[in-house]
């Protein structure tokens, strides 16, 4: 089975997360096919861990693969 990709997201709106998100910040986001249907998003957020959260206050991100990894390594 081929391994999932983490995605990078940018956060748009933090309303009323804002001890878990920062807007304008680079997240990463797991695979969630499931969470997806239903408009959210698997995000790992500011306690380490991964949480749902509304798919539209996040964007993807595309980034050179050396800054994509500098990013996944610090994260």
């Amino acid at each position: 089975m081929a391994k999932a990709t983490k995605r990078l997201v940018i956060c748009l709106n933090n309303a009323g997360y804002e001890a878990s998100l920062e807007r304008h910040k680079i997240y990463v986001a797991l695979p969630d096919p499931r969470a997806e249907k239903l408009g959210q998003i698997r995000v790992i957020d500011e306690s380490g861990e991964d949480y749902l959260y509304d798919k539209q206050a996040f964007r993807g991100v595309s980034l050179p693969q050396s800054v994509r990894r500098a990013v996944l390594l610090a994260a």
